[in-house]
């Protein structure tokens, strides 16, 4: 057993040898910094673009008109019924999707793409994408005709600004 305030020779080695480590790295950050580099995200590609938000958002009005168009079976018939119960929740999981999709998209291009600047042009930049954003999750949790429209009206205003700031006259059109 040690002394006390004695260490075994390898503890004073394995902090020796921290130490040293700690010096050499310093040293090789103050000689050999790292370059500053600028990206907004992981991935600098510099490729923006509304229309995948609207695809998905034309999405969403797509499929909440099948859920509010799908006739319930006749009571008892089992098969019809069992085919209803997976006609409806298969509708129901690809509006989600397409709600959560449509959410990613814009989230994208507000955190990413749209700058300070832009708030100059659009003082209502942050309202519309939070308000677009609240409409993308009530789309996912209820089935509602004029919710989704919205959305597609948010996401057209959202394109509208997105093709402005770029000095582009982009017109705006639906797939279906």
């Amino acid at each position: 057993m040690a002394s006390p305030g004695l260490e075994p020779p390898d503890v004073k080695i394995s902090k020796f040898v921290k130490i040293m480590f700690k010096k050499i790295a310093a040293k090789l950050k103050t000689n050999f910094p790292a370059p500053q580099v600028h990206a907004h995200c992981d991935g600098p590609c510099g490729v923006y673009d509304p229309s995948s938000a609207r695809i998905t958002a034309e999405a969403v009005v797509s499929m909440t008109k099948k859920l509010m168009d799908l006739e319930h079976p006749p009571a008892g018939d089992k098969a019809a019924t069992i085919a209803y119960n997976n006609t409806f929740s298969r509708y129901v999981a690809i509006k989600e999707e397409q709600a959560q999709k449509t959410k990613e998209d814009l989230l994208i291009l507000w955190t990413d793409y749209f700058k300070p600047v832009h708030l100059e042009k659009y003082p209502d930049l942050h309202d519309t994408f939070w308000k677009a954003a609240k409409l993308c999750s009530a789309c996912k949790v209820e089935v509602n005709l004029d919710h989704a429209n919205e959305l597609l009206e948010a996401v057209h205003k959202i394109h509208d600004m997105f093709w402005a700031t770029k000095d582009r006259n982009v017109t705006w059109y639906k797939a279906s």
